[in-house]
């Protein structure tokens, strides 16, 4: 997993936690990445400490490698009073955040993918077998639906889905 520090068109820095660079990559050219805060979809990684691991350290209560965020002005491991560096805290995640990202996810997946409502199982499978063009897709499905993709090894994801007339 890969955690990159991001920033969108209105300044306000997040995390994002990817598989690798090119799911980043991927997501972000289709627009589907989007700023927590104020839920644009125009978001860049911005400019970041590089992570050092340091070899044979290890306190006590860590099982693998120490990782220090060293800034320009400090050496690895230390702030600028001599104490361990500390990033600081995340900001908290709002109820009003969280329905904006979802808002937004609704509006670029309709925007970017078909409808095909209860055909979704039955459309999955066809694009799956090669039997219907590639495209995004989403719509509605059953428990036995689900089961059936899921033995023919059908990626799909199921997502929270904001209706439109929820605040």
């Amino acid at each position: 997993m890969i955690c990159y520090q991001l920033r969108c068109a209105a300044d306000h820095g997040f995390e994002g936690w990817y598989r690798d660079s090119s799911t980043f990559a991927r997501l972000q050219h289709a627009g589907l990445l989007s700023c927590p805060e104020c839920g644009t979809a125009q978001v860049e990684q911005a400019p970041m400490a590089p992570a050092i691991v340091s070899g044979g350290r290890k306190r006590a209560d860590q099982t693998g490698p120490q990782v220090d965020h060293a800034g320009p002005d400090h050496m690895a491991g230390e702030s600028a009073g001599g104490g361990a560096a500390q990033n600081p805290p995340a900001p908290a995640v709002t109820p009003d955040m969280v329905v904006s990202a979802m808002r937004q996810m609704r509006r670029t997946i309709e925007e970017n993918c078909e409808n095909v409502g209860e055909r979704f199982a039955e459309e999955a499978l066809r694009i799956h077998n090669g039997e219907a063009p590639q495209r995004g897709i989403y719509g509605d499905m059953t428990q036995p639906q689900r089961e059936t993709l899921e033995d023919e090894g059908v990626e799909f994801h199921t997502l929270p889905w904001l209706d439109k007339t929820e605040n």
